[in-house]
């Protein structure tokens, strides 16, 4: 089965949560942006933009042309970026939270 990029970016977008996250996500991006914002860990934001560029780029370490194994170096960039991006997320959220209620929310964010 070979899948073109779009494709790929379709099964992606099907992981758990990840367009309900979409919003979370700008609004992360906007107050990174923003002096005195949020402060993410920087792996968790730069890395997936990465990932998102090399995976619209005509560039691929495995050829997509190639039958069965083409996409496999997108799926293993997306299967390590999702859920980075996620988990940074769901940090802002509870930062947000603590910045509107002035209050101390003790939370863990467990893998």
């Amino acid at each position: 089965m070979k899948l073109s990029k779009i494709a790929l970016a379709k099964e992606a977008f099907k992981h758990k949560g990840f367009i309900a996250k979409i919003p979370v996500i700008v609004r992360m991006v906007k107050s990174v942006m923003s002096a005195g914002g949020y402060r993410p860990e920087y792996k968790n934001v730069v890395l997936p933009g990465l990932v998102l560029l090399y995976l619209v780029s005509p560039i691929d370490i495995i050829p997509d042309w190639l039958p069965g194994i083409g996409v496999l170096d997108d799926l293993a960039l997306l299967a390590f970026a999702i859920p980075m991006l996620m988990k940074e997320a769901e940090k802002f959220v509870v930062w947000e939270a603590e910045r509107k209620t002035d209050k101390t929310i003790d939370a863990e964010i467990v893998d």
